[in-house]
């Protein structure tokens, strides 16, 4: 007789993290924060259409969650992700790129399938719903 018929209720499916933070994004981001003239509820992370390659990444202080953001607390960061974007991001690394000249944020996005020659624009495919569940 399986649990389920001994009437043992199935074991919630774990949620796939939508994304993650390298210790470099992290720290840069509790800066800014911490050096901002408002109040910050997170760091909102999100994709927009437009560019050569079709979407861009989007990032800004969030003063509030909104009812439907998706919350992911990583490395003493509270990210707040638009249920839209949540399938264009879902497995994303975002890190610190540092160089001579500059200092920004990147991405590393198993989702991305192209990306624009001046790096400011990128193609993504949504990964399928049950990739958050891993189904």
């Amino acid at each position: 007789m399986s649990m389920l018929e001994a009437g043992a209720k199935p074991l919630p499916r774990r949620r796939m993290q939508v994304m993650s933070l390298t210790e470099a994004a992290a720290e840069r981001v509790r800066a800014a924060i911490a050096a901002s003239e408002k109040p910050v509820a997170g760091l909102r992370v999100g994709v927009k259409n437009g560019g050569c390659a079709g979407m861009s990444y989007t990032m800004e202080y969030a003063e509030a969650k909104a009812p439907l953001d998706e919350v992911i607390e990583d490395k003493g960061v509270t990210i707040l992700i638009d249920p839209k974007a949540v399938l264009f991001l879902l497995g994303s690394v975002m890190d610190v790129k540092t160089d001579k000249f500059a200092s920004t944020f990147v991405f590393s996005n198993p989702n991305e399938t192209a990306a624009c020659g001046c790096g400011e624009s990128v193609a993504i495919t949504p990964a399928k719903a049950e990739a958050l569940t891993g189904a």
